[in-house]
């Protein structure tokens, strides 16, 4: 049942055939890990995290960094020992096993998946409030940019369009084989970390900002409740998306110059960075427009993404409330009386959260494409096209569930459950770490985390901690979720597996090539 663990020593014979030139300093490290987190949770969360905390938002993007810092020391280990596709699903198949590993990597096509919708909605939010309404001064009705009532979308919602087109737009150009370059990428960052600089100097430095607004700091306490995804702590499991993408940082551990030194101080250094931005911005939003939650007949926050929620938000008392805007940070500085600079800024993100949906989509085929190489799932899901030289199956299968889920859901519980699947994977990344430790313990290692007896044990209780204060629906998503994938893996997974057929398939992520390897079949 658990014996199918993927040779360690075959993945490592690979990747040491093809060893990469360790180039990068901690300075690079840094920046790399900063332009890959900054980005979707700021530009589009930052609403369903006041309504769910109010200015306990602040609080709550130092609890998920916390979380995320002592996650990514243990993704930095593990990921320049195993420098390989896949991410936490290989590293669990070659430590844990198949049958692990097969959760993890059930659970990775869900989060991508899930989180590519969620930017799509966010996008779709600065698409029609910057670009259609206030330069195109064109007005979509409400039944086109919102999902249907029914899903807790906007008041008179039918179908989020611009959601679901930028989605199928994204993956048609995957298809094409169209990514996104350095160089693109480059400005990008630089777009999205000087619109969020002049948004903390216009708000910090504005006539409207008090500091009065953020009494009450807790209004909903600091622990909602577990399942109800209220409070510091139950923000805290939401903008924890705010934050994913340090693994980027993590799998360059082979390329960097001592990694010892430079990995935590990447990691930690573009971590930090982050979170003391995200607090700043999150206190000139709040300071200048006030981010008090609008409040049920219970005395409690009203459900982010709810319909009674949108109905508050439709009240004139509530029309420039922050919690009830889809494009937070532009519609504080117009506001507050900087249009200009905040539709500035509504176009950085109508610019930059593109390439966040490609990644995300990206990412989400390769975990597809390996598993279907694996042979657990359907080998014609790794199927490639003869012109484009892309996995077109499952690219096309995928963005056609993201687009449905973009176009139906409101991005705070596409976020939610999104974060669920990566909290699982985080864990199970730390419990890899611990396991190698013991069963493996004179294997090379670039990086290894400093007290990992206590770092790996608090990134595994950081993360059910934050899976526990999540909203009941997005916990309980994952374990059915879970339960469909245990059904895939008993009928048809386990028996068409290559491992269990005696054939171990290792694929270097950098070079591209396979090294075919036959071994006796584990009982």
């Amino acid at each position: 049942m658990f014996g199918r663990i993927k040779s360690l020593d075959a993945i490592l014979a690979t990747a040491q055939k093809k060893s990469l030139h360790r180039s990068l300093g901690w300075l690079q490290l840094t920046l790399l890990g900063i332009g890959c987190v900054i980005g979707t949770g700021i530009f589009v969360l930052t609403a369903v995290g006041a309504q769910k905390a109010g200015p306990g938002l602040m609080l709550a993007f130092a609890i998920a960094g916390a979380v995320c810092i002592v996650a990514a020391l243990c993704y930095a280990e593990i990921a320049a020992m195993i420098p390989v596709a896949g991410s936490a699903y290989t590293y669990t198949y070659a430590t844990i096993g198949e049958f692990f590993a097969w959760t993890v990597g059930w659970a990775l096509i869900m989060e991508y998946a899930i989180a590519a919708a969620a930017v799509s909605v966010g996008w779709s939010g600065y698409f029609t409030g910057t670009i259609l309404d206030e330069y195109l001064g064109i007005h979509l009705p409400a039944s086109l940019i919102a999902g249907p009532l029914a899903l807790g979308g906007a008041e008179g919602g039918f179908i989020n369009l611009p959601a679901l087109v930028i989605a199928l737009l994204v993956s048609g150009l995957l298809i094409l084989g169209t990514s996104e370059s350095a160089k693109f990428n480059t400005v990008l960052v630089a777009i999205k970390v000087t619109a969020l600089t002049a948004f903390i100097a216009l708000t910090f430095t504005s006539p409207e900002w008090s500091a009065e607004k953020f009494n009450p700091f807790l209004p909903a306490g600091v622990f909602g409740g577990f399942g109800t995804g209220l409070g510091a702590v139950g923000a805290a499991a939401t903008m924890f998306f705010a934050y994913v993408g340090f693994d980027a940082v993590s799998t360059a551990a082979e390329e960097t110059k001592n990694p010892q030194r430079n990995v935590p101080i990447g990691l930690v250094g573009s971590l930090l960075f982050c979170t003391v931005f995200y607090i700043l911005v999150a206190a000139g939003a709040i300071g200048t427009l006030g981010g008090q939650p609008i409040m049920g007949g219970a005395g409690i926050p009203l459900e982010a993404g709810s319909a009674e929620l949108a109905r508050q938000c439709a009240m004139p008392e509530h029309s420039e409330a922050l919690v009830c805007s889809k494009e937070a940070l532009a519609h504080v500085l117009r506001t507050i009386g900087f249009s200009s600079v905040g539709n500035m800024l509504g176009v950085a993100a109508f610019l930059a959260l593109p390439s966040v949906i490609l990644v995300l989509i990206f990412g989400q085929t390769r975990i597809f494409f390996v598993m279907s190489r694996d042979g657990l799932l359907p080998e014609v899901l790794s199927t490639v096209h003869p012109r484009f030289k892309t996995p077109h199956v499952v690219t096309m299968i995928t963005g056609v569930a993201v687009a449905l889920g973009a176009a139906f859901f409101p991005v705070g519980q596409l976020a939610d459950i999104s974060n669920a699947g990566t909290l699982y994977a985080f864990l199970m990344v730390a419990v890899a770490v611990m396991m190698l430790r013991r069963t493996d313990p004179d294997r090379l290692r670039s990086f290894r985390v400093p007290a990992v007896w206590i770092v790996a044990p608090m990134t595994i209780f950081g993360c059910v901690f934050l899976f526990l204060n999540l909203p009941s629906s997005a916990m309980l998503f994952l374990p059915a979720w879970t339960l469909l994938g245990l059904v895939v893996y008993f009928l048809y997974s386990r028996s068409h597996s290559h491992l269990g057929r005696g054939i171990v398939e290792v694929v270097d992520d950098v070079v591209g090539e396979e090294t075919m390897m036959p071994i006796h079949p584990p009982q």
